[in-house]
């Protein structure tokens, strides 16, 4: 196993977050507009083989861990042609997707054939009519088959991510909870993130603090828990006693984790990202495309990579919504 970089902390850097396109087709208030977001013209998007060039230049460095994000990246053809080819390379050991589920039922067993891990699910609401509300569009969407349809397929530890609205979802905080007695998934309660131009959604929203999140998902006693063995998150975890699955908590707004960051970010359009909410982008499309190596590029931004993040002083690195770089 090749030792990671570090960055300018010593936090060693193995985990990289690809998103393969900033299209959605839903329109989650915390995420994106309803409308007046501009679409990355194509030419500007990287290609499959640009985005595979990317992980074989950076896993020499130490990048062994990958997700792939958006947008929502079902939506981009032939997807699991993609996670083939970033299985071929070496050193890659773990390749996780995040979805919002709806095509999974379709995809999962072409994905994990292709040489997927596992996925990360958005499920803000158990709720038909209440999930339409949430993502703005008319559709028919059961999270629950979506979540079963990739267990199936061996995607797992299948994990479900909750953003937690006060006024909007927070009544189904312990309907969410009770799926871990029933099923080996990990439910995950995400502090909402009002930031960007979703002023839709403010701090009046937000449900804060670990403790009172999972005091509010429990039916029952719950105790620290590792959580799963495979994952690369911030999560707290939390078990019911006997049961198969674990409760998650993670908590942007009011506990900062910063301090075992692991991560950087590939947005669709091939920048470079070291902090989901910082100021540095760097370039890599711009030199993927004039054949230049990637390593120094990629050095030097780690020795950039902040300590934290500003959410609290609501600076957010001039990112408009969370779609355009894989949240």
């Amino acid at each position: 196993m090749i030792a990671p970089l570090s960055d300018q902390f010593g936090r060693r850097i193995d985990y990289l977050r690809i998103s393969v396109t900033d299209r959605c087709n839903f329109r989650c208030a915390y995420c994106m507009p309803l409308e007046g977001l501009p679409w990355l013209p194509r030419e500007e998007i990287l290609s499959y083989e640009e985005i595979t060039d990317v992980v074989r230049q950076l896993a020499p460095l130490g990048v062994s861990r990958l997700r792939i994000t958006g947008g929502e990246p079902t939506i981009r053809p032939q997807l699991a042609t993609l996670v083939a080819m970033l299985r071929a390379v070496p050193g890659i050991e773990d390749i996780a997707l995040s979805t919002n589920g709806v095509k999974l039922p379709q995809m999962a067993e072409e994905l994990r054939a292709a040489g997927l891990d596992r996925v990360n699910m958005s499920a803000d609401s158990l709720r038909p009519d209440r999930i339409r509300e949430i993502a703005r569009r008319s559709l028919s969407f059961n999270p629950i088959d979506a979540a079963l349809a990739a267990e199936r397929a061996g995607l797992g530890p299948v994990k479900l991510n909750t953003v937690v609205m006060r006024g909007v979802n927070d009544d189904e905080l312990e309907d969410f909870a009770r799926l871990t007695l029933e099923h080996p998934w990990h439910v995950r309660f995400i502090e909402l993130m009002p930031v960007g131009e979703m002023r839709e959604l403010t701090f009046e929203h937000v449900v804060p603090s670990e403790d009172r999140l999972v005091l509010r998902a429990a039916s029952a006693p719950l105790a620290a828990d590792g959580g799963p063995a495979r994952g690369n998150g911030p999560a707290a975890y939390y078990r019911f006693p006997g049961a198969p699955g674990s409760v998650g908590v993670i908590t942007p707004m009011t506990h900062t984790y910063c301090g075992d960051c692991n991560r950087v970010r590939l947005t669709a359009d091939g920048r470079l990202r070291t902090c989901l909410y910082g100021d540095e982008e760097t370039s890599f499309r711009d030199a993927l495309r004039a054949g230049e190596p990637l390593a120094p590029l990629y050095t030097a931004a780690l020795a950039t990579k902040p300590r934290e993040h500003s959410l609290l002083q609501m600076k957010v690195g001039g990112l408009r919504a969370l779609s355009q770089i894989g949240g």
